[in-house]
């Protein structure tokens, strides 16, 4: 397909979609959803999400808050919690009770699918077949519990049932318990210190858990390769949860935020590649070393009245929306991978570590809940030893890749949300391995996203692609690999 060609199919399937998509929405009334918190609250889910699974302000300082409402939490409760002991144990604890808590008065438990069906760019017969378009495909079906135990302590557990149709796709998510607070038998402010032990994503500046695009971001999928210059075979990549603990808080009423964690590394327990070394044997890694991960930002809250900077969010003539603010934040992450752990991989040679790290920085501009312009930038180098003939190691070139993403979102009405995304890889090694056209693979993916109702919404995404060599052709040639999706997302 040329790129004419290709650019005129995203074009008329992006308007035949935004016509589906005003259909849909003009021919069904209002309601409200129903997920977890809903029921407990007896609220709609845009009370947390202006577009789901994206936090507004409200959404944000409910979660830091224990997923309890942030104020007078008791008043707004429909289904009032099961107390765990007397409130007098408190008093008596710990030499002669139990400390009291509580579990929810129902069963806290929530399902989310989504489903998409797509059109494919004609791809050439040498890269295999791949049908044009796909009517309908699953992609995944979660079920999720969160909730509280108290004021102090929270837990969110999320399960893949089902990927791309096939229960053997799925896995764990989140599961993960939280101490909340922690910091105030410290006399420190309030939210300053809390703790998350168990598996989780880590604090990302923009999470790919819960984004509210259908696909990735392509930063957070890549991971350091070194093919046949190197030993490097790192499967750490940020798309990974993470098993471990983390330490952060969010004082001055969220403005501020940090966190470290010690994780595993990469918990995908599969070798991410084989490669022939120079002078060694063909060996297959896994990321098996620990990781430090460390977040910060700064967010400025915009708004001139003092009393609603000092609101959960601020209000208007048409009622309440998000801050107008700017953040800036950075992080790091840095952890070693350990080869030759068996002695046999290369014989001759003791164990031996390859340090590597990502540093980067990210920002994010929202006006009211009206408009969002945020995006991250990336560096990682990774350390890349070669064995000699002889029970020696060189260093050989660092495998460096860079890249980020930018994203800006528009709420042309409260359901309706015009998107667009550009995402770029730059990765020499990718290149020599002859993954793309150049040293850069970028991504354009403009989209729309339409809420059906508070649980329910519309996806369409358009994605224009770099270039991928075609392999057998006579002279140089590259195939992009664009599509349309059209998806569902609802949560019960």
């Amino acid at each position: 397909m040329t790129k004419r060609s290709a650019a005129r199919l995203g074009s008329h399937a992006a308007i035949s979609v935004f016509g589906i998509l005003l259909w849909v929405v003009s021919v069904t009334p209002s309601a409200s959803a129903i997920p977890v918190f809903a029921r407990k609250y007896g609220t709609s889910c845009s009370t947390c999400h202006n577009n789901f699974p994206e936090l507004n302000d409200f959404g944000w300082a409910f979660y830091k808050n224990g997923f309890k409402f942030p104020k007078d939490d008791e008043t707004f409760v429909k289904e009032p919690p099961v107390l765990l002991g007397a409130k007098a144990q408190k008093e008596a604890f710990p030499g002669n009770a139990i400390f009291p808590g509580e579990i929810p008065g129902s069963v806290p438990v929530g399902l989310r699918y989504e489903g998409y069906a797509q059109i494919n760019s004609k791809q050439p017969a040498s890269l295999g077949v791949q049908p044009r378009i796909d009517l309908f495909a699953p992609n995944t079906f979660t079920i999720l519990t969160a909730g509280s135990f108290g004021p102090t302590l929270s837990w969110w557990i999320d399960d893949d049932i089902s990927v791309g149709g096939s229960n053997a796709a799925g896995g764990l998510g989140f599961a993960y318990l939280k101490a909340n607070d922690i910091g105030h038998y410290l006399h420190l402010p309030k939210d300053t210190l809390n703790v998350r032990v168990g598996q989780f994503e880590l604090d990302l500046p923009f999470s790919q858990a819960y984004t509210i695009n259908p696909t990735d971001y392509d930063i957070y999928d890549e991971v350091a390769v070194a093919g046949a210059l190197g030993t490097t075979n790192n499967p750490f990549s940020f798309a990974a949860m993470q098993r471990g603990i983390e330490f952060g808080g969010y004082p001055n009423d969220g403005n501020f935020n940090w966190s470290v964690a010690l994780t595993d590394g990469s918990n995908d327990l599969t070798p991410c590649c084989v490669q022939t070394v120079p002078n060694g044997p063909e060996t297959a890694q896994v990321s098996n070393g620990k990781n430090v991960y460390v977040n910060v930002f700064e967010q400025f809250n915009l708004e001139r009245d003092p009393e609603v900077r000092k609101a959960v969010q601020a209000a208007g003539p048409t009622g309440p929306h998000d801050h107008t603010s700017i953040r800036l934040g950075a992080f790091y992450d840095y952890g070693t991978n350990r080869f030759n752990v068996n002695l046999t991989d290369f014989p001759g040679f003791a164990a031996f570590n390859e340090p590597f790290h990502r540093v980067g920085g990210y920002f994010r501009f929202r006006y009211q809940s009206r408009f969002e312009l945020y995006g991250m930038g990336m560096f990682a180098h990774d350390k890349n030893l070669i064995p000699l003939a002889t029970p020696a190691l060189i260093e050989g070139p660092a495998i460096n890749y860079s890249g980020g993403f930018v994203e800006a979102e528009y709420w042309v009405f409260p359901w309706l949300i015009p998107i667009m995304r550009y995402d770029v890889v730059n990765s020499p090694f990718d290149f020599a391995a002859g993954l793309s056209e150049g040293n850069s693979r970028n991504r354009f993916s403009p989209g729309v996203q339409a809420l059906v109702r508070a649980n329910i919404k519309v996806n369409f995404e358009y994605e224009h692609r770099w270039g991928v060599p075609v392999p057998g052709a006579l002279a140089p040639t590259f195939f992009h690999p664009n599509s349309a999706l059209l998806g569902i997302d609802f949560a019960f």
